[in-house]
């Protein structure tokens, strides 16, 4: 049999969060008691009503009392509707004539593509500790003015500020501490790692130095066998050797370099360093110096120098070692540390700087020679302006510098220019230069050997005068030029031995003949051996090679290994430990020998 009353409906849900449903608050017989009075207030709502000619509904007009919980009941009428996104209406049991205060449904977001979801919407609570929807409530408070409102529950006022959320609508927790300490474990990691990577890069370059040991101890070896010599005859007998060995000098190669663009070089023998210098070549016209370890020759290190400095024409090694002088075309007497690979002093000049030379006794007295025919005197430690400055006997440009001492002890510097070698007194400023061997009117001085600090046996290279009528500016153009010559077998030449007979006198002795180049004033040096005994080295330009000569009489030695072009420039250097090297640039390799 059905029953009389309409079926139960689910119980309506006030707030999702906290699940207050309205069968939790009253039994199955207040239940049925609760419909029997909403049927009765339906039953009297209907009867109450008339419509009119259009069909609205309008209230009776009854009394003010009706009217007025009619007025209420239909109110909660518009908003009670149901379905999704509505209001649904929570009428306080035994209180039928409150207003009825509505808790918005909250359904649960889906879940983003992170996995993660939404936080549920805050349930405030007044201070009366009811709990209701906010939006309800801020509902209620705009029905009632924006200003206060009452509890339906316990008619206690509230105000919006009022209203507290009983929980936060999002929680998050700082994670700068675990970041900070996720960071700190990163460094840890990374600088073990890179304590473990540095010492394998050291045990590595041990290793590579201790193999390369043994591959220039196994070439030098294989290089002295003679089973390795190879002898060419040529017209003017000349022998090309890759190895020349006599019973008192043995020439032995032992490094080799193809350097780009380099055309002075200087050798540090104490701290097996060589340095050239030349133009960059993929950088136009800045000049850059190149740093070579003789034990390590694949290790170079190119060091730039400041624009200002063009092209370096001198470089000299320090008698202290671990420093170097050298003289450039932009008016410049650079000090350059191997140290920091940098220049660390500079003295500006009154014209380009053609030669350099450092004290044989001193380090703190360094010596250019100038384009214009003078001779400056530096002290490092005052190097604002020059200690000396010397007028020369020519305008012509001082080539080749040397320091040497005199019998009596004094220092003296000997130089070459076009009119011939000449000495200087490093220690007065007002006397000037004297000639050697006199002035030179049919040939022109391009280099002068000698063996420091001793200025007993001098040699000085010549070649015949290409316009006698011609000025100082014209032949300072033409000594300008730093290409090697072109013409394939250069110019005859001869080279004379000066000896001195006298505290200032000098005589020139005997002399051979040479092919020497026809623009270039090339470099020329002097190596002692033996028992007071001197071997005279020159590049050669029909050998383009190294020629050795022994003095005095002027027979030849030995020639070195070849080039393709011909030789820039021949320096010789020594050791305090006794090792002598002999080092020769062309435009296409260096080359440094052992001298034994």
């Amino acid at each position: 049999m059905p029953s009389r009353y309409p079926p139960r409906l689910p119980p309506a849900v006030l707030d999702d969060l906290f699940e207050i449903e309205l069968d939790t608050l009253y039994s199955d017989e207040q239940y049925h008691e609760e419909m029997m009075m909403m049927m009765m207030r339906r039953r009297r709502r209907s009867a109450m009503m008339t419509k009119d000619r259009r069909g609205n509904e309008h209230w009776r007009r009854e009394g003010r009392r009706s009217r007025m919980e009619m007025t209420a009941k239909d109110q909660a009428k518009k908003t009670t509707t149901g379905g999704r996104g509505k209001t649904l209406l929570c009428e306080i049991p035994g209180h039928p004539h409150r207003p009825q205060l509505g808790f918005p449904r909250w359904r649960l977001p889906a879940p983003r593509r992170t996995g993660q979801t939404l936080p549920p919407p805050p349930a405030p609570c007044i201070p009366c500790g009811h709990v209701y929807g906010r939006s309800c409530l801020e509902r209620w408070l705009t029905q009632c003015g924006n200003r206060s409102a009452k509890c339906p529950q316990c008619d206690k006022r509230f105000k919006h500020k009022d209203i507290i959320n009983l929980y936060a609508p999002e929680v998050a927790i700082p994670h700068s501490g675990l970041k900070l300490v996720s960071a700190l474990q990163e460094i840890s990691y990374l600088r073990e790692k890179v304590g473990r990577h540095d010492k394998l890069l050291e045990e590595m370059s041990k290793r590579q130095i201790f193999m390369e040991a043994r591959f220039m101890e196994q070439r030098v070896r294989d290089e002295a066998s003679p089973k390795r010599q190879k002898v060419a005859e040529e017209s003017n007998e000349a022998t090309n050797l890759a190895l020349c060995t006599s019973a008192t000098v043995n020439f032995s190669l032992q490094n080799e370099l193809f350097l780009d663009g380099a055309r002075v070089i200087s050798i540090d023998a104490s701290n097996q360093i060589i340095l050239a210098s030349g133009r960059a070549t993929a950088v136009g016209t800045e000049h850059v110096l190149t740093k070579i370890n003789m034990l390590r020759t694949n290790f170079t290190h190119k060091i730039h120098l400041p624009p200002d400095t063009k092209a370096v024409r001198d470089m000299c090694i320090l008698p202290a070692g671990g420093s170097a002088i050298f003289t450039s075309l932009g008016r410049k007497l650079s000090l350059f540390s191997n140290i920091t690979d940098g220049v660390v002093l500079q003295c500006d000049l009154p014209a380009p700087g053609w030669s350099c030379t450092a004290d044989v006794s001193s380090s703190r007295y360094i010596y250019a020679g100038l384009q214009n025919g003078m001779l400056l005197v530096f002290d490092t430690r005052q190097h604002a302006r020059p200690l000396h400055s010397i007028e020369g006997l020519s305008k012509h440009p001082v080539h080749t510098l040397h320091s040497v001492i005199d019998s009596n002890g004094s220092r003296k510097i000997l130089s070459a220019s076009a009119i011939g070698p000449c000495m200087w007194d490093a220690n007065n400023n007002q006397s000037r230069p004297h000639l050697l061997t006199g002035m030179e009117e049919q040939r022109v001085c391009i280099s002068l050997a000698c063996a420091p600090p001793s200025m007993d046996l001098l040699v000085a290279s010549f070649r015949p005068k290409v316009d006698p009528s011609g000025d100082a500016v014209a032949a300072s153009q033409v000594y300008l030029s730093q290409t090697p010559s072109r013409s394939g077998l250069g110019k005859p030449g001869h080279h004379a031995l000066i000896t001195r007979t006298g505290s200032t006198s000098f005589t020139e002795g005997t002399s051979c003949f040479a092919n020497v180049s026809e623009l270039r004033m090339s470099k020329s040096v002097i190596i002692p051996y033996g028992n007071n005994q001197h071997l005279f080295a020159y590049g050669d330009e029909s050998l383009r090679g190294v020629r050795t000569w022994q003095l005095p009489s002027f027979p030849v030695y030995a020639d070195l290994c070849s080039h393709q072009q011909p030789i820039l420039d021949l320096r010789y250097a020594e050791s305090p430990g006794g090792g002598r090297y002999l080092g020769c640039l062309s435009e296409e390799k260096l080359q440094v020998f052992r001298i034994r």
